[in-house]
């Protein structure tokens, strides 16, 4: 088989020493002649699992003792739910930057005051807001970090008056982050940090515990906390998944080593795209994001969009095409995508354009 170039939204490209692992898991968990899909996750070699997992998201982002690290099902669209179940008292504020931001939006809407601070829809949430005032008043101020449809990224940690609160699913563990300026960090696994199947919580603790509302058993953050993520059964393997990669990326250097050659690739592609006559960027260049690069055909090329899609496929590109709600194309540089598969894509590009210049 030939070779093949991953740049899929997600579910992400994942390295092969943890699919390798958990493939060894599957058949044989830890020794106990158990599949890891079959162990009971009250057994001590699971518990084992999840301190490590948990232990090494808290080294890799230097995480502060008074957060903790849960890991729940339900994917980040759940999660909506759950951060304005949990902190929304009165009033909450949303900088909206795209479609998962509007929708974690509207789910607080359903709860009690919440409303955009500032909006890029405008331009077709092709930037990322700035200048806005945040009123002292707020509950807490969310943001989606990394915006996969439209490839934007606030790639600082913003000083905020008010609790802060980020949905960082797309680009978490792909640089530092200073995690004592939110009150939570949430996001599904599946673009950086695992496969799909569970979601990773970083919670301040005494966050919690200060709405009014009743909060039901499964939705309060402190359920989970206090029964150390098995309040029900895990999702024991997407668990596993998610800590063999962990462990992959300590291993490479963590996460100043992954931002340098996350950095690279993207500098990569977004320097073919400015370059090739027949390709632009969507984003603004100042928003750009590191994960997520999106681009069209230039203007009066639209017509090649179809013939480069199925060119690219030709050499191997697999998930380029856009996001179905935008169209063009999308090139996920996650961590495990690697310099090789960007650098395929740039020459396929340059190939493409030699044939229609």
């Amino acid at each position: 088989m030939s070779k093949v170039h991953v740049f899929n939204a997600g579910p992400c490209l994942l390295p092969q020493v943890a699919i390798d692992r958990s493939i060894e898991a599957l058949k044989d968990f830890k020794g106990t002649g158990v599949s890891l899909i079959s162990i009971s996750h009250r057994t001590k070699e699971w518990e084992s699992v999840m301190d490590e997992c948990r232990a090494l998201w808290k080294e890799l982002l230097e995480i502060p003792e008074d957060y903790e690290v849960v890991f729940l099902g339900g994917g980040a669209s759940l999660q909506f739910l759950y951060v304005a179940m949990n902190f929304l008292e009165k009033k909450a504020a949303y900088l909206d930057t795209g479609v998962w931001a509007h929708k974690a939006l509207k789910e607080a809407q359903g709860l009690g005051e919440a409303y955009a601070i500032a909006c890029s829809k405008d331009r077709n949430y092709c930037y990322i807001p700035k200048g806005f005032d945040i009123p002292a008043d707020l509950d807490y101020l969310h943001i989606t970090t990394n915006n996969t449809i439209y490839g934007t990224e606030i790639k600082t940690d913003m000083d905020c008056p008010v609790p802060l609160i980020a949905d960082m699913s797309s680009d978490i563990l792909s640089r530092r982050v200073d995690v004592s300026k939110y009150a939570m960090i949430y996001g599904g696994a599946q673009k950086n940090a695992g496969p799909a199947g569970v979601t990773f919580a970083i919670i301040k603790k005494d966050m919690l515990g200060r709405v009014s509302r009743y909060i039901p058993t499964m939705l309060d953050y402190r359920t989970h906390i206090d029964k150390g993520s098995m309040f029900n059964t895990p999702p024991v393997f997407s668990i596993f998944v998610m800590n063999e990669t962990l462990k992959w990326l300590k291993g490479i250097g963590g996460i100043d080593a992954i931002h340098a050659i996350d950095e690279k690739k993207a500098s990569t592609l977004y320097a073919e795209i400015d370059r090739n006559s027949l390709f632009r960027g969507t984003a603004d260049k100042e928003d750009r994001s590191i994960m997520n690069v999106c681009f069209v055909m230039a203007e009066g090329r639209e017509d090649l969009q179809d013939e480069f899609l199925a060119f690219a496929k030709g050499k191997g590109m697999i998930g380029i095409k856009g996001h179905r709600s935008v169209g063009g194309f999308r090139a996920s540089l996650y961590n495990a995508c690697t310099q090789e598969d960007v650098d395929a894509l740039v020459a396929c590009m340059q190939e493409f354009e030699k044939l229609h210049i």
